[in-house]
């Protein structure tokens, strides 16, 4: 038994959709979606079956195609055209997908850190188990002059999602041992899992020399010679590069509530 289509008012499909009847005017206007019947009374009327229809315009409106390009294709569809119109869409958000789950990784990294910051002391020094992490490095000499132009060179080399992770700075223990402090080996960010090339470092997993501390970045020999006093009383040998990050920086107004975090691998004993 054939269905009896069912007309509908403007206000009617409206409520269906839950737009508001003034989008239904406008899309009529254009040509994009127009009431299929009139009645006696020459009022017109969508039928229930445009209910798809018009939920696949809303959909690729959703996917920023201009209202010129909808009306180009609903008024001459064809599977053709729609198989087009779907390998572009989805290849549009396959990349929007990737963008999410890069913002999704940083702001989980933000997180952590900032769960860090809100119980550790200033000059805290403590031994901690870290798992393998992956740094994208690059030579940098950081100095007063050339301290300006790091976001710029780094997101030339690493692109922007990345340095939102962060940019921190790394110096070999040897130089720290001598308080060379003047000449840095380069700087470093952690790398995004779902980007990949590039010069990466690899620190591997294992006991780590943590040391934070809250203030201005001037205060770092400070730090380090306390962490160094620890090492030899604990009788630690430290390898490698120490590591330094900001932990807050997004998140604070006051420079005396800056929390730098410095790594340091320790060889351990077979």
């Amino acid at each position: 038994m054939k269905k009896q289509e069912i007309n509908l008012t403007t206000a009617q499909f409206a409520a269906i959709h839950e737009v508001n009847p003034r989008t239904l005017h406008y899309y009529d206007s254009v040509g994009l979606f127009s009431p299929e019947r009139k009645g006696e009374n020459q009022y017109r009327y969508y039928t229930s079956r445009q209910s798809i229809d018009f939920e696949y315009i809303r959909m690729l409106k959703e996917l920023n195609i201009s209202i010129r390009e909808l009306r180009s294709y609903v008024q001459e569809p064809g599977p053709d055209k729609f198989m087009e119109l779907a390998d572009e869409k989805i290849n549009e958000i396959n990349r929007e997908i990737q963008r999410l789950e890069k913002t999704k990784e940083i702001l989980k990294v933000r997180k952590e850190q900032l769960a860090v910051c809100s119980h550790v002391d200033n000059m805290l020094i403590e031994l901690r188990q870290l798992p393998e992490e992956r740094f994208r490095v690059i030579p940098f000499d950081i100095n007063e002059e050339n301290l300006k132009d790091l976001f710029s060179y780094a997101k030339e080399c690493w692109g922007l999602e990345q340095c939102r992770m962060g940019i921190g700075s790394y110096i070999s223990v040897d130089k720290v041992r001598k308080k060379r402090f003047e000449k840095y080996d380069g700087v470093f960010s952690p790398a995004l899992k779902t980007e990949k090339g590039g010069e990466i470092l690899i620190r591997k997993k294992g006991l780590c020399l943590c040391g934070y501390q809250r203030g201005i970045w001037e205060r770092l020999p400070e730090l380090y010679e306390k962490m160094l006093v620890f090492a030899e009383r604990k009788n630690l040998k430290l390898k490698g590069f120490a590591f330094e990050s900001g932990m807050n920086d997004f998140a604070i107004t006051d420079e005396n509530d800056y929390v730098t975090k410095v790594e340091i691998a320790v060889e351990e004993s077979l």
